[in-house]
């Protein structure tokens, strides 16, 4: 949500923007104590984190004084940003590290206490879950790691010229914060973590589409990207004052247990507009299923869980024991259908988008129990195949989306297959999808009509299958003569197959007529 500026303060231009920070980094590479994007971001994005919350605040307190309101800070003296960084000749140097990183230091009032970070990491919310909490738990997942204290001094100068108190300067930096994490997700690929692309995140919450008063949750939300998309997809629909404090008080839940991802959540939503992000630091998968009942329910789940892990026997131990897995992907997908809520809201069934791997649409054994209870209990509506590599350049395994709700059990599922542009043999890291391809199976969503991308199965089929959910296109036009003699038998097979189909529905047809 956009937010009113209330002091004069000079605006930043993109541009300057984007040069104040490519300065915050360059000066960071000259640290020794500092290892590529992977150290670098979390850093400048503490340091942002706190000139941001103090920027807030300052906002607030005016806002309480106009009303003659008492105002409690988040974060008290002499811990708030302008108390030890506003000043440029602040202090530096062994001083600046030793009142950071100490559990006991002198602090920068000339007094002795709690260090910067172990000041934060104490701080608890009066009634639990304020801001205060929020401020600990990340605080808890961060460390310095620089290593010159006159380095950071610099760092945190330049970070202090950005203004968080104007709407435009937030959106501003909204962008160039997450080119910088487009950049660190560049950089954990490497390490075999792979992000979804924004614009298969937009795709899936239009699909989707969650409405005010709904609750969203991302089970595996990383760096929050679902998280960000979806509340701003419900400030859209924002009218009132009381949309607005549903909107930031009761829409928006997420788990991350990885300390790196959570901060920058944490982050990502606070620049977005979401004053207090409910992201439970914990792994999603840590509650025994049976126990999860209607209070931990939701609306809408929006996720690409993590697939290709394994899971400890702890874990797995939480699962009913015929549908236990090492395979982190199925147990967050049985994760996901308990914690949909079970009656229809005003907005209609609870609703999910999975991001799931091929292996999970022909897995057989304990994926298929899963996929049976999902097609028996749930209606899997739509299945939309995605091209080879869309997560480029870091893995070439082919993913699916699955939407389905609680409206009921499945009788057909439509497939829809996402096509590579024109004349484009894959994607990669310089040209990655476009949220402009989706538009046809958005435009297509509402008026469902089989085509050359699109067709349907039946439910019954597909369980008297084994529940093999991995179905070819029927339609696709096939250039037969630069296919594998293997390839050129499937399609026949498949054609024929749709023959046979067809001829018995016209049968059943005639039957009828009769």
């Amino acid at each position: 949500m956009p937010r009113r500026t209330t002091t004069a303060k000079p605006q930043t231009t993109a541009q300057a923007l984007g040069s104040l920070l490519k300065s915050a980094r360059d000066i960071m590479r000259k640290d020794k104590g500092l290892n590529g994007d992977l150290d670098r971001l979390p850093l400048l994005t503490w340091v942002m984190f706190l000139k941001f919350l103090d920027d807030l605040e300052l906002e607030r307190e005016a806002e309480a004084a106009l009303r003659g309101e008492p105002f409690r800070p988040t974060i008290e003296p002499p811990y708030r940003w302008r108390d030890w960084a506003a000043r440029p000749d602040g202090i530096t140097g062994d001083e600046l590290l030793a009142f950071i990183n100490q559990d006991e230091a002198v602090r920068p009032d000339g007094t002795r206490g709690p260090g910067l970070f172990a000041y934060l990491r104490s701080l608890s919310g009066a009634d639990g879950g304020d801001r205060r909490d929020v401020v600990a738990t990340v605080f808890r997942g961060v460390d310095n790691r620089m290593r010159s204290g006159y380095l950071l001094r610099d760092v945190i100068n330049k970070v202090n010229d950005i203004h968080f108190t104007s709407s435009e300067e937030l959106h501003t930096l909204g962008a160039l914060y997450e080119s910088m994490l487009r950049e660190m997700r560049d950089a954990a690929g490497d390490s075999g973590e792979f992000y979804t692309p924004r614009p298969v995140v937009r795709f899936m919450v239009k699909a989707v589409d969650p409405r005010l008063g709904e609750t969203v949750l991302d089970p595996a939300a990383g760096t929050g990207g679902f998280l960000v998309e979806a509340f701003n997809h419900l400030a859209e629909q924002v009218r009132t004052v009381e949309d607005r404090r549903i909107l930031q008080s009761r829409s928006i839940l997420g788990c991350e247990p990885k300390p790196l991802p959570f901060l920058l959540a944490q982050m990502n939503l606070l620049l977005h507009g979401l004053d207090s992000p409910q992201i439970d630091h914990g792994n999603a998968l840590r509650f025994r299923l049976s126990e999860i009942g209607e209070k931990d329910r939701v609306d809408v789940i929006l996720t690409n869980p993590p697939f290709g892990g394994e899971e400890e026997k702890g874990i797995q131990d939480n699962f009913p024991e015929d549908r236990q897995t090492a395979e982190t992907a199925l147990l967050f997908l049985q994760l996901i259908m308990r914690r949909l809520r079970r009656t229809p809201g005003k907005h209609g069934p609870a609703r999910a988008a999975v991001v799931v791997p091929n292996g999970t649409l022909s897995g057989e054994g304990v994926c298929a129990r899963i996929k049976r209870e999902l097609l028996t209990d749930f209606n899997l509506h739509t299945i939309v195949r995605l091209p080879n590599r869309v997560f480029a350049p870091y893995t070439p395994i082919p993913t699916n989306i699955l939407f389905f709700d609680r409206s009921g059990p499945t009788t057909d599922v439509w497939y829809y297959e996402h096509p590579l542009p024109d004349g484009r043999k894959n994607y990669t890291k310089t040209q990655p999808i476009q949220f402009d391809e989706f538009r046809p199976c958005l435009e297509w969503w509402h008026a469902r009509e089989e085509n050359e991308r699109a067709w349907k199965v039946s439910a019954t089929e597909l369980l008297e299958s084994g529940c093999n959910l991995d179905r070819k296109n029927p339609n696709a036009a096939v250039d037969i003569e630069h296919l594998p003699p293997e390839r050129i038998v499937e399609s026949i097979i498949e054609k024929e197959r749709r023959i046979l189909e067809l001829l018995e529905e016209v049968r059943a047809a005639l039957k009828g007529d009769a």
